[in-house]
């Protein structure tokens, strides 16, 4: 998206509305970056009582969706407000300096998380608000650690590693949130065009990102992330503590079953290696898993991409190998990484020491955060499977991984062109 286009008009005669009744009313006011979360006010999305609502679209992103079906079928109450008894999160993050700079933080909401505790009294007056973010324990269990724990990469401490192997985690999982101003400024377009386009591209799912431009939050239905923490969580934002951090895109074909097509697993597991052994040496390794399949075109795309790569002249080669996402989407790739940083003002990092990524956008796009990178690390060639090669050929040719490090001009040049893992 760019700011070329012209500057929407918005007739004041629009009525148009998914939930009739919610013209003229006066929801409360959200302040996107206020000090406070008090101050901030509730983000207010479910639709128990629509003249509540104060943001457009629903919680769960597209698991929205299921929640309809469950009250079509009779399954569900739609009246039914959540029992947030002891679900607060299990440690207490934040909050952080970046929270309360409205330029820094723009899809998420970085309060998230501690809404119950703070918003009593409008839980007691019947508001149904709901927590966009959730904090807890885990210990997860990942063949591969063990067999660096078995070659001696790597040791059981009984803190960050059990005896038997499983890493122990701090583990958030996080709804988009977006502040339409901000989105709109972050991607240098008028709030205007943006909110039309999204209305337009949804198929008019939310007429109110026309209609009510007093509601400047959106939650929109997609995919959002988990963040998986190793060791100290409150390392990661004191300048004086080592981070070990690896950004991954969804893919589910490498990640959860093993297609060797791709780098995906390999690069993913080698990031929580590196995670795990900085937290071991008094550091902190964060993992951000987002959910962008197929370079956020999704699975549909990649599969029809491959059949295409595989059947053309000559095979499946390296300078062809973007070339047939374009064709097939008309693009290469809309995981466009300008709201990745958030995620990592929300942590409150300041600087990561090893960013385990071969992605020059990605790189970019931390560093003009002001989030500085001191090393980059690579996927050893050890661990790229044989059917991978052709795809780490097509990276190093289309300029993906480059020792020169990217001015923003530059970046801007080949915003939409660039390739990340």
């Amino acid at each position: 998206m760019t700011g070329k286009s012209k500057s929407l008009q918005h007739p004041h005669h629009i009525v148009l509305t998914s939930h009739p009744g919610t013209l003229g009313t006066e929801p409360i006011k959200i302040h996107w970056g206020a000090k406070t979360l008090e101050q901030r006010g509730p983000v207010i999305a479910t639709t128990t009582n629509p003249l509540n609502r104060n943001a457009i679209g629903a919680h769960s992103g597209s698991y929205s969706l299921y929640r309809a079906l469950a009250i079509a079928a009779g399954s569900l109450d739609p009246e039914r407000k959540a029992d947030l008894t002891n679900t607060a999160p299990m440690i207490r993050l934040g909050p952080h300096p970046m929270w309360t700079k409205p330029e820094k933080i723009v899809s998420l909401d970085p309060w998230g998380h501690l809404v119950v505790g703070a918003f009593k009294k409008y839980f007691k007056k019947g508001f149904d608000i709901r927590p966009t973010i959730a904090i807890t324990k885990a210990q997860i269990h990942v063949p591969e650690i063990g067999q660096a724990v078995k070659e001696g990469r790597l040791k059981c401490d009984g803190k960050v590693l059990t005896e038997t192997g499983e890493a122990v985690v701090i583990k958030a999982a996080i709804e988009p949130v977006w502040y339409l101003p901000g989105i709109a400024e972050r991607f240098g377009c008028q709030q205007g065009d943006l909110r039309r386009i999204l209305f337009e591209e949804t198929g008019g799912m939310y007429p109110e990102l026309i209609t009510r431009h007093d509601l400047e939050v959106f939650l929109p239905p997609i995919g959002g992330m988990t963040v998986y923490i190793f060791g100290d969580y409150t390392a990661l934002s004191n300048p004086k503590k080592a981070v070990t951090a690896r950004v991954h895109d969804e893919c589910n074909g490498s990640d959860v079953f093993g297609s060797d097509i791709c780098t995906c697993r390999p690069y993913l597991i080698h990031g929580i290696e590196l995670c795990i052994d900085t937290a071991q040496n008094g550091g902190v390794g964060v993992v951000v898993y987002n959910r962008k399949e197929g370079r956020g075109l999704g699975e549909v795309t990649k599969f029809l991409v491959y059949n295409a790569r595989k059947r053309q002249k000559g095979g499946d080669v390296a300078d062809k190998y973007f070339e047939r996402t374009e064709c097939v989407a008309g693009v290469q790739d809309v995981r466009f990484q300008e709201l990745m940083p958030d995620v990592l003002h929300w942590l409150g990092i300041q600087k990561i020491d090893r960013f385990v990524s071969m992605s020059d956008m990605k790189y970019g796009s931390i560093t003009q955060a002001g989030i500085a990178i001191k090393e980059r690390v690579t996927i050893p060639d050890e661990l790229i499977p044989e059917d991978a090669h052709v795809e780490m050929e097509a990276k190093k040719a289309a300029g993906y991984w480059t020792e020169h490090r990217p001015t923003k001009e530059e970046l801007k040049k080949t915003k939409g062109r660039t390739f990340n893992e």
